[in-house]
């Protein structure tokens, strides 16, 4: 069975702009919008008037509709991407491709690059005269200070896991509800194709599935129930293998080479941050234990993007993991 094509976020973002275009002809005709906060606390009147965001720093006023964005994380610049807004800059992950490769060339081109994502360049970003500034206090809640100095500046608590929660939170920053909702309604009715295309939730159910991944450096982790890639296959109603119980804080549970037995299931999907011998990979992946398991035997092991899988956290990137979900097991 083929995978779902791209036209899933195509329509969501065509959609999205003739929501837009349909806003601005009311608004010409003297009728106006009001936006909520994230909580729905927000009651400040007319489209055009600044908001309230409520944040992990606290209540953050900001433009009505931003137009030089600047986002310090992955998930952030998948999230404006996804709702149609261009960045004008953006921090780079630590990866040869810079900005994260499964993200549309066109979409990314013309973004300025303002640093490494845990060392971002803040004499660049002050330099893009940004009037909102998209990031988490996980990652740079040290730096708020200095940020906020520059332009407001919207945090969540985390990455990863809340990650839709995160996306609301981004396009209330936006003014972007509206498209919002068209994008999450889109996800839901990819997730229903895809479990239909699995055999329903209880065939779903039934399969278990690991999710490894080899990391320079680091010993090798079985993704565990609370992360951003366990929430999609959560979705789709997929089994996980007991193991993943045992994850800390429920992010993953680290293995060495000698122990990577523990990650068999029906199916396994693995990805590689870093070199693959210094991950570790390359020795894993020629033992005799890996050989062994039963997903091996069954040619149910499959390599896939690790920027994709594991680093973009968002919408635009859960659509496409769905799509390359529904092909690889739904043969």
């Amino acid at each position: 069975m083929t995978a779902k094509t791209p036209s899933h976020r195509s329509r969501t973002l065509a959609a999205a702009s003739l929501t837009v275009a349909a806003a601005l002809a009311l608004s010409a005709c003297g009728f106006s919008t009001e936006s909520g906060s994230a909580s729905g606390s927000d009651s400040e009147g007319s489209a055009g008037a600044p908001r309230t965001v409520r944040t992990a720093m606290g209540d953050v006023k900001v433009p009505a509709a931003p137009q030089r964005v600047v986002v310090l994380d992955t998930a952030e610049l998948d999230s404006v991407l996804t709702l149609g807004v261009k960045p004008v800059g953006a921090t780079h992950a630590d990866v040869d491709s810079g900005f994260l490769n499964y993200l549309p060339k066109d979409q990314v081109a013309g973004v300025t690059d303002v640093g490494r994502m845990m060392t971002p360049n803040l004499e660049a970003i002050a330099g893009l005269k940004p009037d909102l500034i998209l990031t988490s206090k996980i990652r740079h809640g040290d730096k708020y200070a200095e940020l906020s100095k520059i332009a407001p500046t919207v945090m969540t608590e985390n990455t990863g896991h809340p990650w839709k929660e995160n996306f609301q939170v981004h396009a209330e920053a936006l003014g972007k509800k509206a498209e919002a909702k068209m994008v999450t309604d889109d996800y839901a009715r990819h997730v229903a194709d895809v479990t239909k295309a699995l055999g329903g939730r209880e065939k779903a159910g039934a399969t278990e599935v690991s999710m490894v991944r080899f990391v320079e450096g680091a010993d090798i982790r079985i993704y565990g129930k609370k992360n951003y890639i366990a929430t999609i296959l959560a979705d789709v109603g997929l089994g996980r293998p007991a193991i993943t119980d045992k994850a800390k804080d429920g992010f993953s549970y680290d293995v060495s080479p000698e122990k990577i037995d523990l990650a068999d299931a029906d199916a396994v999907f693995h990805s590689t941050y870093g070199d693959p011998k210094k991950s570790k990979e390359t020795q894993t992946t020629g033992s005799g234990l890996w050989k062994n398991m039963d997903a091996v035997k069954n040619g149910k092991v499959f390599a896939v993007d690790d920027q994709l899988w594991i680093q973009g956290i968002g919408y635009t990137a859960a659509d496409k993991i769905l799509s390359e979900l529904q092909t690889s097991l739904a043969k």
